[in-house]
């Protein structure tokens, strides 16, 4: 890092393509605008929306792109009117989603209540593995679901960086969880405080469930629509991706609302995930970490499809 600050390293990419597309570059380091504020990075999350931006031009299509959504750091300079940060405070947050990416460098500015005050005594490599999935789970879940204690609660990919903090977050407020996962991620699961695991691979999770409030789905295919199956008349089932509306359609003759969501940075949600974080609650499984310059390595292993949890990339110094 530059003594000056003027310059910073950032993870870029001039085309779309494969983990080789990432290079390491030099770029001026940006000043926060109005509102905003300039944090020096030290971990940021990877997450599936990074490597499939990274691949293919999708909600962000802009080039040189610099990814990364996540971040855990220390406020380095505020922008006129801030009044919630200063110079020093550590804080996590996650980047407006989707066009405000570009945390996959040593600074990076965003809006003063995209950011919450980091609870002491965790790190930044656990912090900035949070945001994103946390913020995804948590509004699915209690802002789009408004789940309530003793609801039944269904996530599936349980042990995936969104699944593994959505089974958390659900018993944090009072829910009985089920979540679907392979066999050999059961006892993780279990320990996070699921109530029931479903092998998907040996058992329909359709037949072996029902009685479900909520869902969480962050797959595509048809699990939605079997999903549908296991559910009460009212329930709600929150999908991560596009819905087909004949799913859309067939959950509403059951009384049943069927909706897609998209995460947005929410100063509100990011405090909710902070206490809970402080109390204790909610923990991230950080598979992982990389230092900046192999960020291309961290896609790889996120592209297996195999991981538990997160992925972390940390500023390491020159």
């Amino acid at each position: 890092m530059n003594a000056d600050h003027s310059t910073m390293r950032a993870i870029s990419q001039d085309t779309h393509g494969g983990p080789e597309v990432l290079q390491e570059v030099r770029v001026p380091t940006p000043s926060p605008g109005p509102g905003e504020i300039l944090v020096s990075v030290r971990a940021a999350g990877v997450n599936p929306t990074d490597w499939k931006h990274r691949a293919a031009a999708g909600f962000v299509n802009r080039l040189p792109l610099v990814l990364g959504w996540d971040v855990s750091g220390v406020v380095e300079s505020v922008g006129y009117g801030v009044t919630i940060h200063q110079p020093g405070d550590e804080v996590l947050g996650m980047l407006p989603y989707p066009h405000g990416a570009g945390s996959h460098a040593e600074f990076v500015t965003g809006p003063a209540r995209a950011f919450a005050r980091k609870p002491a005594g965790v790190d930044h490599v656990q912090a900035g593995a949070l945001p994103l999935a946390a913020l995804t789970a948590h509004q699915a879940l209690v802002d789009t679901a408004g789940l309530r204690s003793g609801q039944r609660v269904l996530v599936h990919a349980a042990a995936g960086g969104v699944g593994h903090l959505a089974v958390q977050i659900a018993k944090a407020h009072g829910a009985y969880v089920v979540g679907t996962a392979s066999t050999p991620k059961h006892d993780f699961l279990r320990e996070l405080g699921a109530d029931e695991v479903i092998d998907y691979r040996e058992v329909d999770f359709a037949e072996a469930t029902s009685d479900i409030d909520v869902v969480l789905d962050p797959l595509a295919g048809d699990v939605a629509e079997r999903s549908l199956k296991v559910m009460r008349s009212g329930g709600t089932l929150v999908s991560l991706l596009p819905l087909p509306g004949e799913v859309v359609e067939r959950a509403a003759q059951r009384d049943i609302r069927a909706v897609s969501m998209l995460v947005e940075d929410d100063h509100a949600g990011m405090e909710a995930i902070a206490e809970l974080v402080a109390e204790g609650a909610l923990k991230a499984h950080v598979e992982a970490t990389f230092p900046l310059s192999e960020a291309a390595k961290a896609h790889s292993l996120g592209e297996t499809g195999r991981t538990t949890g997160k992925i972390v990339l940390v500023m390491e110094d020159d």
